[in-house]
């Protein structure tokens, strides 16, 4: 490990030499590649100077205790010892942590997916409880989002929306919310109070740089037609919606949210963008999870992994069987304590990997 943490700090050193030279202050691609690596490695160099730090003070510390001291001072060098010893063993296991190879896609933005599943109109209303729940969260932590594509319901449910969050990191917090979401509660509807279950689907992509995937005009089939509101009726005459084919992969995406025909192509293609890319990063990961499956799941988007059980005002994450009785709080946005929770138990799945 340490050998490991010694050529990182020397990249870091390095990288701070490159970022002087006039050279890649004039080259924005290069600047931006070497600002990016160097702030990736900042915390890992940190924690690094740190626990050299402790170690040496450590290390002088125990010398000490060879001396000839008076009793006050030798129960204070000792009292010493054992609180850089705790710091040491700190610090070992948070650069751990920080060596596990980091997802490359942790610091993008996200476009999340949000679409009533079993459930008719109930699985609807959920899909919208979970739009304003993911909102929430994100304005928390300082993020924006924009609405790219929004199929409503005539009661305020939502068949489909389609949203961007932009923030630095919006990927790493929420990468774990992919699959199918689980409703158990009394619809308004219901006058019998029978408790009913259903189900919305969340997926999560992270948004894909023109540079990451190379999507050629000539592959898509462009389509436009007049955007409808709910229940399919024409809201306006013009054909400002948009339809984008990709058709090396078949995949569509349509939006009709903006006036604007070149608005709503914007917006389809960065939709497209996302889909084609994690396409191609899931063929991956299925390739990788033949080998080991990580803790939390696939992210499947079929995998059942959480209850909203309203009656009892509980939250259950069925992949790490983590409940809280707190519905109230995470539907308002506060999804901190599970998101923490999943988080930690990935870090300890692909620590425990790396070290097999």
């Amino acid at each position: 490990m340490l050998d490991r943490l010694q050529s990182v700090e020397f990249r870091y050193d390095k990288l701070n030499q490159l970022l002087m030279d006039p050279d890649v202050v004039n080259d924005p691609k290069k600047l931006r590649e070497y600002s990016k690596e160097q702030s990736d490695l900042q915390a890992t160099v940190e924690a690094y100077r740190e626990y050299k730090d402790v170690r040496e003070q450590l290390a002088d510390a125990k010398a000490m205790l060879d001396e000839k001291l008076d009793a006050e001072m030798r129960e204070m060098v000792k009292e010493e010892v054992g609180e850089l010893e705790e710091r040491e063993e700190e610090l070992e296991a948070r650069l751990k942590i920080l060596l596990i190879p980091k997802d490359p896609n942790d610091d993008k933005n996200v476009i999340m997916e949000i679409r009533g599943a079993a459930g008719g109109e109930e699985a609807a209303l959920f899909a919208s409880n979970l739009y304003r729940m993911y909102s929430r969260f994100a304005e928390v932590q300082g993020w924006k989002t924009e609405v790219m594509e929004a199929n409503a319901t005539g009661t305020g449910g939502y068949k489909e929306i389609i949203f961007m969050i932009n923030g630095k990191g919006a990927y790493s917090k929420l990468k774990f919310e992919n699959g199918a979401h689980r409703v158990q509660r009394v619809p308004e509807t219901e006058s019998g109070g029978r408790i009913h279950t259903s189900t919305a689907t969340v997926a999560v992509l992270p948004e894909a740089e023109e540079v990451e995937i190379d999507i050629h005009e000539k592959d898509i089939r462009v389509d436009t037609f007049a955007s409808s509101g709910p229940g399919g009726q024409s809201v306006n005459t013009t054909m400002s919606a948009v339809r984008l084919t990709h058709l090396p992969t078949g995949t569509v995406v349509s939006c009709q949210d903006e006036k604007s025909q070149i608005k709503n192509k914007e917006k389809a293609m960065k939709v497209l963008r996302a889909r084609v890319y994690d396409k191609f990063q899931q063929e991956a990961q299925a390739e990788y999870d033949q080998n080991r499956k990580l803790a939390v799941g696939t992210g499947d988007r079929s995998e059942r992994i959480r209850t909203y059980n309203y009656p009892q005002n509980r939250v259950t994450d069925h992949r790490i069987g983590l409940t809280i009785q707190k519905l109230d709080q995470i539907l308002e946005g506060k999804l901190d304590e599970v998101i923490d929770a999943l988080i930690v138990e990935d870090q300890s799945s692909r620590l425990q990997a790396a070290e097999d």
